[in-house]
């Protein structure tokens, strides 16, 4: 019932309502209450988030991915040096050996002095290689093997040359 009294106020006197306007501040009030045309702050924004999911996806996935290829790199290198190493360690057991059967004690110092640095600094790469294992960390343990054998070499070599004049002089005796 007030409504068909207020729509029928609103037919009969409707001349008189259109010839005024509101002031522009009364819209500019009515505009800023309106959801749709509020500003949005930049962290309410849909679209903000949306590419920072997207960009947070990607940087996910390209940290990931070249993980699990150094791994398998790392696999890989470790395999080739294991077959190195015991190649390399072979090599060396049997020069000690073959050192063990001149039974000497004189001049060994220095030899077993520089023999067990070197294996000292080899057991550190060793352990380099197990927790960080890199190309230079396996070049170096190489080295180090290289440089073990071609130290005994020149030991076995000196022993060699020492014993041969000794072999020599009972021959000039006769």
């Amino acid at each position: 019932m007030r409504e068909d009294r207020l729509e029928e106020f609103v037919r009969q006197n409707r001349e008189a309502f259109d010839d005024k306007e509101p002031s522009g501040k009364v819209w500019n009030n009515i505009e800023s209450s309106l959801s749709f045309t509020k500003s949005r702050s930049l962290w309410n924004s849909v679209t903000l988030w949306r590419a920072a999911a997207v960009v947070f996806m990607a940087l996910s996935a390209y940290l990931l991915i070249p993980k699990t290829q150094t791994i398998k790199q790392n696999d890989i290198a470790l395999k080739e040096f294991s077959d190195v190493e015991a190649f390399y360690v072979q090599q060396i057991s049997e020069k000690v050996e073959l050192i063990g059967e001149f039974q000497r004690s004189e001049g060994l110092n220095g030899f077993t002095h520089d023999f067990q640095q070197l294996e000292a600094m080899y057991m550190v790469l060793k352990e380099e290689m197990k927790n960080r294992p890199s190309q230079k960390v396996k070049d170096a343990l190489v080295l180090n093997l290289l440089v073990q054998i071609d130290l005994l070499n020149q030991h076995i070599h000196k022993l060699e040359l020492e014993d041969k004049p000794k072999e020599e002089k009972p021959k000039a005796n006769t």
